[in-house]
């Protein structure tokens, strides 16, 4: 279904009323509340949050399934038989090294039209946006054409296993399409690449430093295997939008002192997958990789996590009702790195995109930031989304 003028209409007066400084104040005050990830808490932004969306008329609840790892369930009901639009987003946050920050890291600074802060992009910011596309629509007296469900949960960063992936065990995920506000740029994400996380232990043995040639070194033997892995093909096929994955050795170590030959290495290995590919593809290919260094290696491989890839069909209208509610000029993007969309998407065949305000090249740094001319217009198309969906067709300049 095409959108009409009235359609239309709604969607240009809950656009027009998007306030960016509340946006902004909203994402800062979420910023102030340290959700940091390990150790992992996230009870200290519910109350805030809760006061917010109780506000904007919705029914509100915590899911708590292991202390302190609280996820945040809101509805705003609009009638019978109407579609439901979930929104899910974590409000969990790397933690931060404050000696690399020039800001305080969660004191959710504004200056010159940005916010810093630990989460400002990953994901508050998106968060944020997504509230206050539901205000606008409250102050410019447009009711919805859909439910929408906020889904604001624990544990993103660390694999969902109390968020997201916790509430699809307890079976309390419905929605018939659903919207991820990490940041993307502004962009419609329909596809991510998922990840297997690996240990491996690399065997030698000790001798005089003296004399290595009376040992093995282990050491050696980790620095053939990270040669290998680093230039290896993996073998996986170019995807359109998720390129060829990559695997990267991200830490070492081994050996207990100069003088003795090491009789033990630990390498820890990020090697990413394309949407389909199983943990037993990944762990075959990596593992092939690392024997091509040499038989002679001796080394265990320990599977850390495995993360799935997921994607949804560019073709599908709900992208296509997107691309028309942001910016329909721009082309459909992919991520090198998972979201919670997995779940949504591979377990309940939800149709999911990933969209908000803010670039990946900024999460997880020092200084993080999300410009505030990203927040509102991110707003502005959660504003239209809500307005509209399901129908097709509605889009208006920011």
């Amino acid at each position: 279904m095409t959108a009409g003028p009235s359609t239309i209409d709604a969607a240009a007066s809950a656009r027009a009323r998007v306030d960016v400084q509340r946006c902004a104040a909203l994402a800062a005050a979420m910023v102030q509340c340290d959700t940091r990830n390990p150790p992992g808490d996230e009870s200290s932004i519910i109350g805030l949050l809760s006061d917010v969306l109780r506000g904007l008329g919705a029914r509100v609840e915590t899911f708590e399934p292991s202390p302190g790892r609280t996820s945040l369930l809101a509805s705003v009901e609009h009638g019978a038989d109407r579609p439901n639009l979930l929104v899910n987003g974590h409000l969990d946050v790397v933690p931060v090294v404050d000696k690399d920050w020039s800001v305080p890291p969660f004191g959710g600074v504004i200056r010159d039209d940005v916010l810093y802060g630990r989460g400002s992009c990953d994901m508050k910011g998106g968060i944020a946006s997504a509230i206050e596309g539901l205000r606008a629509c409250a102050d410019a007296g447009v009711r919805p054409s859909c439910d929408i469900t906020f889904h604001l949960v624990a544990d993103e960063e660390t694999g969902g296993r109390w968020g997201t992936e916790a509430l699809l065990r307890a079976g309390r995920i419905s929605a018939d399409a659903a919207i991820v506000p990490e940041p993307s740029e502004l962009g419609v994400c329909v596809a991510e690449r998922g990840a297997l996380l690996a240990e491996i232990v690399v065997s030698g043995r000790a001798a005089h430093g003296s004399d290595p040639a009376r040992g093995r070194s282990a050491i050696g033997d980790a620095a053939r295997l990270v040669r290998a892995v680093q230039e290896a093909d993996l073998g996986d096929p170019a995807h359109a939008l998720l390129g060829t994955p990559t695997c990267n050795v991200g830490v070492i170590s081994g050996g207990t002192a100069p003088n003795i030959v090491a009789s033990s290495c630990t390498l820890r290995v990020d090697r990413r997958v394309l949407p389909g590919q199983s943990r037993e593809y990944a762990v075959e290919t990596l593992r092939a990789a690392l024997d091509g260094a040499g038989t002679d290696i001796d080394y265990r491989l320990d599977v850390l996590a495995f993360v799935e890839g997921s994607e949804l069909d560019s073709a599908h209208p709900f992208v296509g009702f997107m691309r028309a509610a942001t910016n329909p000029g721009r082309p459909v993007r992919g991520l090198y790195l998972g979201t919670d969309a997995r779940f949504l998407r591979n377990q309940l065949g939800i149709p999911t995109v990933v969209y908000g305000p803010g670039s990946m090249t900024v999460a997880h740094t020092a200084d993080e930031y999300v410009p505030l001319a990203e927040l509102g217009d991110a707003a502005r198309s959660f504003a239209t989304a809500y307005a509209t969906y399901p129908v097709t067709g509605v889009h208006l300049t920011p």
